[in-house]
């Protein structure tokens, strides 16, 4: 049965919306929870004491050379089957795959932002009294966020597109609520409206949040 690109609309549009919302909250969520684990790499991997050094780039090296996808899996497969989490649902063990995956490449944004601060900024402070930990939370790490704004912004767009998998933790993102319209309702829904309602919903998350990203970085470098 022929079906027109808008038979069914409402139903298309009512599904495609619960999934941009699931979308939005499970990327926004992630991605701050991300930014304080990436700050406490980047700390870390700075840090006078080997061992925290270590386990930073231990941290890093893991997540950056494992797939997603596969993080996913052993957090919310994995892990509950040895008892961790049992209570989780699939809506958490998503935030906590992605904010533990972008994490580690926050860490390393951020970690550059901080060589590229003068040395001289962080002798300032310990001339003033404030202590290693002092140093980079007050003039260091605000001067590194400023410096990367452009790289973090890419690490923020490029989670909400991977926020996509958390379809296979059985969260009713944009992508699962795509996949339940052309599996569950084929034949009653157009599938080039389904897709054309994905890219638009990724589209009005990403282009206004690329937009802000742009402005930020001019009036970071305004300050500077």
């Amino acid at each position: 049965m022929d079906v027109n690109l808008f038979d069914n609309f409402d139903l298309v549009v009512s599904t495609l919306a619960l999934g941009f919302w699931n979308t939005v909250w499970i990327s926004a969520l992630s991605f701050l929870i991300a930014l304080a684990i990436g700050a406490l790499l980047a700390m870390m991997h700075v840090s006078p004491a080997p061992p925290a050094r270590w386990v930073a780039t231990a941290y890093t090296t893991i997540f950056r050379n494992v797939p997603l996808l596969a993080v996913l899996i052993v957090f919310y497969f994995g892990l509950t089957q040895i008892g961790i989490g049992q209570d989780l649902d699939g809506w958490a063990w998503a935030v906590i795959g992605l904010s533990a995956y972008t994490g580690a490449f926050v860490g390393e944004t951020l970690r550059s932002g901080i060589n590229s601060i003068p040395l001289g900024q962080a002798e300032a402070a310990r001339s003033i009294g404030l202590t290693f930990g002092q140093s980079l939370s007050s003039v260091v790490l605000p001067q590194a966020f400023r410096a990367v704004i452009p790289p973090l912004g890419s690490l923020g767009t490029a989670l909400v597109k991977n926020s996509a998998l958390a379809l296979v933790v059985g969260v009713n993102e944009i992508a699962g609520q795509s996949r339940y319209l052309i599996s569950e309702r084929n034949g009653e829904v157009s599938i080039w409206a389904v897709i054309t309602g994905v890219v638009l919903c990724y589209l009005i998350i990403n282009l206004p949040a690329s937009y802000l990203i742009r402005i930020a970085e001019r009036r970071s470098t305004i300050m500077r």
